[in-house]
């Protein structure tokens, strides 16, 4: 199928199109491109009641709560990158939505010096456009995650949830949630 008869609501998604080792030498010389997305639920008056939390085995062998979160492709709109995450890693029934024109909450930079910034990556510098994103479906984790888990708001300043998250993925909830107003 050439890329003029691809429907517009499917985004064909090589996630191959750099090898590991040709990623690998562009993360050494150039900051990456990421989306991330804090899943939420909303009441009936469009006040957050829970923020969802991928459950994931680190590279360095620990486990933690995450976000979603994804590179965006080389020739993929933003829009598409947060569509194509949001779905791989809640699963097909999850129903995401995204506003007529998604915006960022904000940006975090992650570095491989956890000081720098307070987000870490250890393998490169990236931008990450962050979101805040209702969901009415049921999630199911990906494969690459171990669970998902809807946790109340009020939880979320409990010290042994915060624990779980690496990264800073804990100060960008706080964040996500002062911006929605939510004390």
């Amino acid at each position: 199928m050439s890329t003029a008869d691809t429907p517009r609501d499917v985004v064909d998604s090589h996630p191959s199109w750099l090898s590991e080792d040709e990623l690998a030498r562009v993360r050494d010389r150039v900051p990456q491109v990421y989306v991330q997305a804090v899943p939420v639920r909303l009441d009936h008056l469009g006040r957050i009641t829970h923020v969802g939390l991928l459950l994931r085995a680190m590279p360095d062998g620990s486990v933690s709560r995450a976000l979603v979160s994804g590179r965006v492709l080389h020739h993929e709109l933003v829009r598409e990158a947060l569509w194509r995450h949001l779905s791989k890693d809640l699963g097909p029934d999850a129903d995401p939505q995204l506003p007529p024109r998604p915006a960022p909450f904000t940006i975090a930079e992650y570095f491989p010096e956890p000081e720098r910034t307070g987000f870490h990556d250890p393998r490169q510098h990236a931008v990450a456009l962050v979101y805040i994103v209702p969901v009415t479906g049921d999630c199911a984790p990906a494969a690459d995650a171990l669970d998902f888990s809807w946790i109340r708001v009020a939880e979320l300043a409990l010290d042994d949830v915060t624990a779980e998250m690496a990264s800073g993925h804990d100060r960008l909830i706080r964040a996500a949630l002062a911006h929605a107003g939510v004390a």
